[in-house]
């Protein structure tokens, strides 16, 4: 599994506030686009995910704001695999615009089967050195 990857998105209007700023919920929603273009970019998608059987449900997420980003910026996400073992997914993001701290996130997310249990990761989404042992 990949364990960093950065994508860029350019701060649209209908995502700010009143005063031009980035809505804070829309901050989630770059995670998420984050955690799945890493996804992507490790030879995955989250549609081939489910169709072997398996989905991932955010369990918790957080998020820490620094400094507003406005309409029209051009920010850059960096998702991180902070663990992935078990069933669970740890991911850390960081928000930027140029050099600047704009945000940062955690999510843990977990792996669970069709019938919504909680099960092991398959082994195609474990860090290397986090396989269960044989």
């Amino acid at each position: 599994m990949l364990r960093e990857h950065e994508i860029e998105i350019r701060v649209r209007y209908q995502e700010t506030d009143g005063q031009a700023r980035l809505h804070h919920a829309n901050y989630l929603t770059y995670f998420e686009m984050g955690r799945t273009e890493l996804l992507r970019a490790a030879g995955y998608t989250y549609r081939q995910i489910e169709e072997e059987g398996w989905m991932l449900v955010v369990s918790e997420i957080s998020c820490k704001y620094f400094l507003p980003a406005d309409y029209d910026d051009l920010l850059r996400i960096r998702t991180s695999v902070v663990e992935a073992r078990g069933a669970r997914v740890v991911n850390k993001y960081e928000v930027f615009r140029g050099d600047e701290l704009l945000a940062e996130g955690r999510s843990v997310v977990a792996c669970i089967n069709r019938q919504g249990r909680v099960t092991r990761l398959p082994k195609s989404l474990l860090l290397e050195g986090d396989a269960p042992a044989s």
